[in-house]
């Protein structure tokens, strides 16, 4: 990867040099890197590689949708802006293509030479066509007749027929056939159709053939007695920026008109379906005039084509479903429920409100079960007759969602039930507007966001009468509401009934849906009212602490590291003493161990079978530490541009069970990667004789023990 030969700054000055920080693209496909990397181990069961290799492909996808259409934009309009590392928007274009093309290329090779072979090896092949026998070309032949032909639609190119319109992300063949007239060649496009299984299963369980092969290899029965050449492409579109960039109306204009931000972000999905294309994968043995032809028509440079072996769209290896073979994937893990929530009694709504008013409950998913703790939680409110309200928030959700489900019987029985649903979350735009319109017309107060910022808190709020009183509940999380991603995902939530945090979750919901803004928040951190000023304080109260020979140090958890304020802030801690850990799961643009700048910092990242999703922080504060939960991480879209709740978390118990999991996490030795100075990662091993320690391991046995 081409990158400056500058070096960091170690002078005492903290200006803010583009050499003091890793950039931000080149971090982010980082972490792509080392999601590569399990999928290359063959220390990892078979099927969960082949999972982590669609995972890496999805990963290119994204990138290549939201931080590629970026970078050619600014390249377009000849960008002056030195970016972190010191790059310039060229170089950076330039850097993220080469290191992107090196990542496919690993994957390409790992998938054809490593995992293909693997799976041969179990009785569960991915055969090309010409792999196949007498018999199993038959059966596929009988398929695609019956299954698929009739779905298939060629659209040809010619003088009467322009150029089709190619989605993003769909896998195509380019079919190359002689002009009726004998003079020439024509092109005809088929798309490779996303609604069949893209691996065919083969009779007798013996493997699977990919369909875009089985569609090539049948089409003489479209195109009868004609000499065939064909070769697959896949096109991936940017993702458009802001909402308001794409709509007919501004956010201003649009918060006056009553339903028009569903218009506005409706508006922003039509323009993504046509937004301009950023790649071009094509089969390595298309041609290069048919490559060059291709490019052409999609109007896109030759640094924008991406060679591919073997197959394409490697993100639908997720997809692959060999039959059951538990020795080929991780051991099995059932979500167990919380100890304080095993023994209520499952008739009774009114028992899990009881046990949170005990003391607040931690709970960690996915070792601990979302449906019997948060799912329970709306699901007991729904019914109880003492619940007079509830209020939640929905970034991202399930389709068949039992938390909508719940929030539908609650206003069925004349429950007041507010939702605010944020419709703007980035390739979840469609289904959320659903999800809204659905929980509208069942007679739920529905909110779409705030004007100008992006809801990405994560709350629940139970109001509920006990003895002529009002008594509130709150889930305070860093996870989504969300059935199916809880069991994958690692998160922490906090239930409580603490009157002072219940009444700031309750005036952060008035925020939200009546659109006025409150400033007074005690206990709660709220971006971007005053998350960022607090953050700050306490970074800086360390600093002093450790100037002063008192207690200090700063342990914190998130998924990404890019705010450059609170970057220069972490540096002036540790260059006052602060020790400082950072587990950082993917991006991040803090450069660590550096001599007079950030000696004292240490980053590394846990990646395993779950996704690292939780935030979690804790400043020493002199020997009395304190800790916090919630949504947000410490990256200036989160800080400024987004609503955020952060829980600050007083009860010694949970306490507890924070250091507990922080000191798993620090302790890991398998699956933690440690971040040097020139931003390269390296792999934790166990030494000679130690014992293997994974922390998503410990904490599935911790759990269930």
């Amino acid at each position: 990867m081409k990158r400056p030969t500058k070096t960091p700054k170690t002078a005492a000055s903290l200006a803010g040099s583009p050499e003091d920080f890793f950039n931000r693209e080149i971090s982010w496909l980082g972490f792509a890197r080392r999601v590569l990397s399990l999928a290359e181990s063959d220390e990892l069961p078979l099927f969960e590689r082949v999972r982590f290799a669609g995972i890496v492909g999805m990963l290119h996808d994204e990138f290549a949708m939201k931080r590629i259409s970026g970078l050619k934009r600014r390249v377009a309009r000849k960008s002056r802006k030195v970016y972190a590392e010191g790059f310039s928007a060229q170089e950076l274009f330039d850097a993220c293509r080469e290191e992107m093309l090196d990542q496919a290329e690993v994957l390409s090779r790992t998938i054809q030479e490593e995992l293909r072979p693997a799976l041969a090896q179990e009785g569960l092949p991915i055969l090309d066509h010409p792999e196949l026998d007498a018999e199993q070309r038959a059966h596929l032949r009988e398929y695609f007749q019956h299954s698929v032909q009739s779905i298939l639609t060629p659209l040809a190119v010619d003088k009467e027929h322009p150029f089709p319109f190619i989605s993003n992300l769909g896998l195509n063949l380019a079919v190359i056939l002689p002009n009726g007239n004998g003079a020439g060649r024509r092109f005809v496009r088929i798309k490779v159709p996303g609604n069949r299984p893209r691996w065919v299963p083969l009779p007798r369980g013996d493997g699977f053939a990919p369909l875009e092969q089985v569609i090539a290899a049948n089409l003489d029965l479209m195109f009868s007695d004609q000499p065939l050449e064909v070769h697959a492409f896949r096109v991936t579109r940017g993702a458009s920026g802001a909402v308001a960039e794409v709509a007919d109306l501004s956010m201003e204009e649009a918060s006056r008109q009553p339903g028009s931000i569903v218009r506005l972000v409706s508006s922003e999905l039509k323009a993504r379906k046509f937004a301009g294309v950023t790649r071009l994968q094509v089969s390595e043995g298309m041609p290069g005039e048919l490559r060059g032809w291709l490019a052409a028509q999609l109007e896109v440079g030759a640094e924008d084509i991406h060679p591919t072996a073997g197959l394409l769209g490697a993100a639908r290896l997720m997809e692959l479903d060999p039959p059951e073979r538990p020795e080929l994937s991780f051991p099995p893990h059932s979500p167990v429920t919380h100890p304080r929530l095993r023994r209520l009694d499952a008739r009774d709504p009114g028992a899990i409100f009881e046990e949170i008013s005990r003391g607040d409950i931690l709970l960690h998913h996915p070792y601990q079960s979302f449906e019997t703790s948060v799912l329970r939680l709306l699901e007991s409110a729904a019914v109880d007759p003492a619940v007079l309200a509830i209020k939640l928030t929905i970034y991202r959700t399930s389709k068949d969602s039992p938390t909508v489900q719940a929030l539908v019987e609650a206003a069925r029985r004349h429950k007041q039930v507010a939702v605010l649903v944020e419709i703007t979350a980035r390739f979840d735009e469609a289904p959320n507007i659903a999800w809204g319109q659905y929980l509208e017309n069942e007679g739920v107060h529905v909110a779409y966001g705030v004007e100008s910022l992006k809801t990405h808190v994560k709350l629940a709020l139970v109001v509920r009468e006990e003895r002529g009183r009002i008594r509130l509940y709150a889930h305070v999380g860093t996870g989504n509401y969300h059935s199916g991603t809880a069991r994958i995902y690692g998160d922490l939530g906090v239930l409580t009934a603490d009157p002072e945090i219940c009444e700031e979750v309750a005036a952060a919901f008035n925020s939200l849906t009546g659109s006025t803004p409150h400033r007074d928040y005690r206990r709660l951190l709220v971006a971007p009212v005053n998350m960022r000023q607090r953050f700050t304080e306490l970074i800086r109260r360390e600093a002093e602490h450790a100037r002063e020979g008192r207690p200090c140090g700063i342990l914190a958890k998130m998924n990404q590291l890019q705010d450059s304020e609170i970057i220069r802030e972490l540096y002036a801690a540790s260059r006052a003493g602060v020790p400082i850990g950072l587990n950082v799961r993917g991006l991040c643009c803090l450069r660590p161990g550096v001599p007079e700048l950030s000696e004292n910092i240490r980053v590394y990242s846990v990646v395993g079978r779950f996704l690292e999703h939780s935030r979690l922080y804790r400043f020493e504060n002199g020997g009395d530490p304190e800790y916090y939960i919630g949504s947000a991480d410490w990256m200036r879209r989160n800080l400024n541009g987004r609503v955020e709740t952060i829980l600050p978390v007083p009860d010694a118990g949970v306490q507890r069970d924070l250091d507990e999991i922080l000191a798993v996490y620090e302790s890991d030795n398998s699956s933690a990667w440690d971040c040097g100075p020139d931003g390269s990662y390296r792999r934790r091993k166990p030494a000679k004789g130690e014992e293997r320690r994974a922390a998503q391991e410990i904490f599935i046995e911790r759990a269930r023990s």
